[in-house]
């Protein structure tokens, strides 16, 4: 089996041995019972797990056996690679997690991951767009085609909710309440959350609805609100590059997806004054230290109209 990463480098030729493709499969099942991953989360422990135990298997090892040495070397592997810091961050995390699962259920008897230290890594800022860049690309859609309104109504969604780009091309019929301007969320972990649509959004969903979903549907039962042009849910992807596209007719040379539509969302409340618990709690964010990142977005351009526009600035 080929197995690639990022930047298309060649990892290794050999799959991992049955038992540790096993033995991840047990691990990844055991979180999922246990804590309710995502769909996602899970994919992304298999990946990092997987390529572990290749890069293992070329060596004649697999996981049950992996030493602290044998850890640090991958990681030295890793280094040479040029693989970011970060990527290695979610490796160690993930890693710990398995090997104490194993641990606990005595199919090892020493924790390797016990003396390993995460890589330190600087936080970035997240990528936003100013209130006219948004305002640009909100009009990009030709409202007056079928698909262009169903996009229309997506993208007032999103900006207007802060919804993670799964919740959104996931979202159901009973999950919002015109009426009550509302839309009830299940995020990570499947905790739910309720956060308002706003009076745009509302108009569009509710043109979307009437005049856009009907033509788009090829079974009556489905529930989604936003179905493709196939008639069932959209995936990830297609609405990123629904964005991309948006993005060129509105003239944005900016990097663009809906993540960053998430973080215009956030930022742009904070800069009118938003408390940061309200914020947390609308983006669905477990801890606030999450959300925090955003106020130095924030302060960024307090800092900038301060400059361009006190006395002595």
């Amino acid at each position: 089996m080929d197995v690639t990463v990022s930047g298309d480098k060649r990892f290794t030729r050999k799959a991992p041995e049955e038992a540790d493709v096993k033995v991840i499969q047990q691990f990844v099942d055991a979180l999922w019972l246990e804590e309710g991953l995502s769909k996602n989360t899970q994919l992304a422990y298999q990946r990092d797990l997987s390529l572990f135990a290749c890069w293992l298997n070329e060596l004649g090892m697999s996981l049950l056996g992996v030493t602290a040495a044998d850890v640090r070397r991958y990681l030295n592997w890793r280094v040479a690679q040029a693989l970011s810091p970060a990527s290695t961050s979610r490796f160690i995390s993930c890693a710990r997690r398995f090997y104490r699962y194993l641990l606990r259920e005595s199919l090892i008897g020493v924790d390797p991951l016990l003396q390993i230290q995460l890589p330190k890594k600087g936080r970035a800022l997240p990528k936003t767009l100013s209130e006219d860049d948004v305002t640009q690309l909100l009009h990009a859609p030709d409202t007056g085609t079928t698909i262009g309104l169903r996009d229309r109504a997506m993208l007032e969604t999103l900006y207007a909710t802060g919804l993670r780009v799964t919740e959104l091309v996931s979202l159901t019929l009973g999950q919002i309440n015109l009426r009550m301007g509302v839309v009830r969320v299940i995020g990570k972990g499947d905790k739910e959350r309720l956060v308002p649509l706003g009076e745009e959004a509302c108009n569009y969903l509710a043109l979307h609805l009437q005049n856009a979903r009907p033509d788009l549907l090829t079974d009556p039962a489905c529930e989604v609100v936003f179905p493709s042009q196939r008639g069932v849910q959209m995936t990830r992807q297609t609405f990123w590059h629904r964005i991309k596209q948006y993005a060129v007719v509105a003239g944005i040379d900016k990097p663009l997806s809906p993540h960053v539509l998430r973080h215009a969302f956030a930022t742009h409340l904070l800069n009118h004054g938003a408390d940061l618990r309200v914020v947390q709690m609308m983006l669905g964010h477990s801890d606030l230290s999450t959300t925090q990142i955003y106020t130095h977005v924030a302060q960024q351009r307090l800092q900038a109209l301060h400059k361009d526009h006190h006395p002595r600035g």
